[in-house]
């Protein structure tokens, strides 16, 4: 629901009920005034009332799903463990960043790679690496708030110079700006290290528990998306991400309302930029380096395809999107040879553009009410030969 339609069904209910007490003759109060005395002791009851409403919001699905991924590392091997699971969450959170942007903000990055990039070559810089005559040498938990601090403000400026187009203009413009720094950082050598980049940067070792295993860092990533996931949930429902929403339906109105909508459209990025900068440090970490190649146009690319393959509308989408696209990367070279990757990704993304623009979840909701619609019949059926 967007935020207008959200407004004028409120406004809608309110004037009812006023004109409801002022026909009868009775005042029209605010709740704060005809709020009892004893509100406070009722307070613990509606909190636990939202608790409980907040817990039937959790389908058997997603308790299935979460029981799936807590167990998963328990039997499956360490290759699928660390090489599909962990790397699937962490392009996944990145991806995320973008369907968060698009879907509900109805703005398309590419640059949410770059941002991600750049996190990554933060923490490489203020951490430690191979290179220490670049690298800072901080502790890896300084190094890491401050990797994703600026890389929070990186994607609010980009947000910022964005903001104000729309459509192709705005997808033009994060692409140039990805592009921008995919050069600086490969022909900068005082900062960037060139081509060559920054490796040995590896997770740390914390209470010791070494996070280089493939277990204990696919736990990490797997903590970081589950949070990722459930505040994008959160915030959608909050009222920022409804403004967001009614922004995206018709930004004219919701500024006729008094909305900032330049103010609620750079936040947005900066909230999808923080996503993405904690899914490029995991990524970081995942792959022990960081080099212009990880964030060249190819990997922008990526990114906008998991999250168009899962389904843009559901914060759920990038991360199946993410799976697919993981093991498409690690298995479809034993059907087609490496070089020819890239032609099976593009298959595979204009067959559910075509098919199914709200991607592999929309076949999925497609599935579930065909079936629906095929079964209810044939019950009301019995019901009436009963």
């Amino acid at each position: 629901m967007s935020a207008a339609k959200w407004r004028r069904a409120m406004n809608s209910s309110a004037t009812a009920t006023d004109l409801s007490r002022a026909s009868r003759g009775t005042p029209v109060l605010h709740a704060a005034t005809t709020q009892p005395t004893g509100a406070s002791a009722q307070a613990p009851a509606e909190t636990w009332s939202r608790s409980r409403t907040a817990l039937r919001a959790i389908g058997w699905r997603h308790a299935v799903v979460l029981a799936f991924v807590l167990a998963y590392p328990f039997f499956a091997t360490p290759f699928f463990t660390f090489q599909i699971g962990a790397q699937a969450l962490a392009l996944g959170l990145v991806g995320l960043s973008l369907t968060f942007l698009g879907g509900y903000g109805g703005m398309v990055s590419l640059a949410q790679m770059t941002v991600a990039g750049f996190a990554a070559y933060m923490l490489a810089i203020f951490g430690s690496s191979s290179n220490a005559a670049i690298s800072l040498g901080w502790p890896w938990w300084l190094a890491l708030v401050v990797a994703v601090g600026l890389a929070t403000l990186v994607a609010a400026g980009i947000g910022w110079l964005s903001v104000r187009t729309e459509g192709i203009y705005t997808i033009m413009i994060t692409l140039a700006v990805g592009v921008a720094f995919f050069y600086l950082a490969q022909q900068n050598y005082t900062v960037f290290n060139g081509f060559q980049g920054f490796s040995k940067v590896s997770p740390p070792v914390l209470f010791g528990v070494d996070f280089r295993s493939p277990m204990a860092f696919y736990f990490v990533v797997l903590a970081c998306s589950l949070a990722g996931y459930f505040g994008v949930k959160h915030l959608i429902r909050a009222p920022f991400g409804i403004a967001l929403q009614g922004i995206r339906d018709n930004p004219r109105r919701m500024q006729a309302l008094g909305f900032n909508v330049t103010a609620h459209r750079v936040a947005a990025y900066a909230v999808a930029g923080f996503l993405a900068a904690v899914g490029g440090v995991l990524m970081v970490w995942y792959n022990n380096r960081i080099s212009p190649g990880t964030l060249g146009i190819g990997a922008m690319i990526n990114i906008l395809i998991i999250a168009v393959l899962g389904g843009m509308k559901h914060p759920i989408g990038a991360f199946v999107g993410a799976i697919v696209f993981v093991l498409l990367q690690n298995f479809a070279i034993d059907l087609v040879d490496r070089e020819r990757f890239n032609l099976v990704i593009g298959g595979v993304f204009l067959a559910i553009v075509l098919f199914s623009p709200d991607g592999l979840l929309g076949l999925w909701q497609a599935l579930r009410n065909r079936v629906g619609k095929s079964v209810s019949p044939t019950r009301g059926a019995g019901r009436i030969h009963r």
